[in-house]
């Protein structure tokens, strides 16, 4: 195995060295041991070394496409483990997008659990055990200078919304996720006597989440559902002391009905979305313990986290991070640089000196300055939609729509909605004006072609869409 000595994996492993017989996960799963859960990542990444296809030298790209859970951890670290780079394949994309993401990041192959889906053209499909498989992939021509991709030290490529579209793919380096570890772990305090209730799902948050957890020794909590009763039912009988999860997730946990306590409960941590002041307030009253807005982004982990609540779109003052905002006065773009920055974009190839050619990232929000210092999240400078903290770009769907044959083009938006944040909702061009499709239709072809939470929720017929005098589609 091509294991790295300074790799995120072996941190996990020196610090389950500290209490081996301490539960890294309890819940569903059962519970594993920090002892169990290194046996089954440098058990498995024996085995992936050894699979058909994973190159003898240079950085193997490896899919992982399993449900949340305990298996799912340890195919990841073990990818690592074996010197490749993981790339989590969520598992609500359909063919089409899984087929651009294998694409884009000329992936070796992919590993996966549960699901009989046919098998990529040209690839080769193989039983591996543990109700695993490995599927190779034909050899594909990468898009991106692979020499400059490896001398990063590559552990982990996650798309930063979809695989189509204006999507990127954000590399993390072994070093940058370490960086990123201590940085997010300054505000958030994780410790080996924490509990974490998990509620996310692990192909979208694993980079300052479960790998930050097992980094510091504490346990993740696994509920048997994702219903409110299931979540609480789980932290009380495990003893979780943090939460960290959706604004869609703490808004089921205020208004669970049982009226229990959550006795342990020391830090509620909400991100990936807008937090509704509704949600925060009702929460503490819920559990007396205030919500946190978490700013998180790929690029960059967790820069910022409120301390005190009392105003969910107030996320924090800066500390190792230094912000700026693009424009006059104290509102603009907000702009930041800190430790564990990403390490470039994928395809097409751009590194983060690049990127950041003027020493700042654009983050693409709409910030405002507090008198205290701290940074108010004003709204969005891009068009990306964010449902429930899974994000979508207008175009992407877009383009999926255009495809229809009774539509000649199409207008996408998010509209805010109390629970999931924003939805999309699409203005339809129709072919035939008389005989337009029908909701039922359009959401079929969608539904083929993108992840559900991609799919439009209201379609409106329109005879015209406002251009610019380009001639593009003028946006909302």
């Amino acid at each position: 195995m091509k294991a790295l000595s300074d790799s995120i994996v072996e941190a996990i492993f020196a610090r389950a060295a500290e209490a081996p017989e301490r539960a890294a996960f309890v819940g569903r799963d059962g519970e594993i041991s920090f002892d169990h859960l290194v046996a089954d990542v440098e058990r498995w990444a024996t085995v992936i070394a050894r699979l058909p296809g994973f190159p003898a030298e240079g950085v193997a790209r490896i899919g992982v496409r399993c449900p949340d859970g305990v298996q799912h951890t340890v195919l990841m670290l073990a990818v690592m483990r074996a010197g490749g780079c993981a790339v989590p394949v969520a598992g609500e994309l359909p063919g089409d997008e899984r087929s651009m993401l294998a694409r884009t990041t000329a992936l070796h192959g992919v590993l996966s659990q549960g699901g009989e889906e046919r098998a990529a053209d040209g690839s080769e499909r193989h039983e591996i055990g543990g109700g695993l498989r490995w599927e190779r992939l034909a050899a594909e021509e990468p898009c991106f200078p692979v020499e400059d991709f490896e001398s990063v030290c590559p552990a982990f490529i996650r798309f930063s919304s979809g695989t189509t579209g204006a999507s990127k793919g954000v590399v993390l380096s072994h070093g940058t996720l370490r960086e990123r570890l201590d940085s997010a772990n300054r505000r958030l305090g994780i410790g080996g006597t924490d509990r974490v209730l998990w509620t996310l799902p692990m192909a979208h948050h694993f980079a300052v989440s479960i790998l930050l957890y097992l980094r510091e020794g504490a346990t993740v909590v696994l509920p048997e559902g994702s219903l409110a009763g299931d979540l609480l039912t789980a932290a009380c009988q495990y003893g979780a002391t943090v939460f960290y999860g959706s604004p869609f997730q703490a808004a089921l946990l205020a208004a669970e009905a049982s009226e229990r306590d959550w006795p342990g409960l020391r830090l509620a941590v909400s991100t990936a979305a807008p937090l509704a002041p509704e949600t925060a307030g009702a929460f503490v009253r819920r559990y007396g313990v205030r919500l946190s807005q978490g700013f998180g982004i790929i690029e960059a982990g967790l820069p910022l986290l409120s301390t005190t609540g009392e105003d969910p779109m107030v996320v924090g003052r800066p500390d190792d991070f230094e912000l700026r905002l693009e424009g006059s006065g104290t509102e603009g773009g907000l702009c930041l640089r800190g430790p564990g920055m990403f390490d470039a974009y994928l395809s097409p190839w751009c590194p983060r000196q690049e990127v950041m050619a003027d020493g700042w990232f654009h983050t693409g929000d709409l910030a405002r300055w507090e008198a205290d210092g701290s940074i108010r999240l004003v709204g969005r400078l891009k068009s990306v939609i964010n449902v429930g903290g899974s994000k979508c770009f207008p175009e992407e769907i877009e383009e999926v729509l255009r495809c229809h044959e009774g539509v000649v083009d199409a207008r996408v938006r998010g509209e805010e909605h109390a629970r999931w944040g924003m939805l999309p909702v699409a203005e339809i061009l129709p072919v035939d004006g008389s005989s337009p499709p029908t909701d039922g239709e359009l959401s079929a072809h969608c539904r083929a072609r993108l992840a559900g939470y991609k799919i439009p929720v209201r379609y409106q017929m329109v005879r015209e869409l406002p251009r610019t005098a380009s001639g593009k589609v003028r946006r909302v």
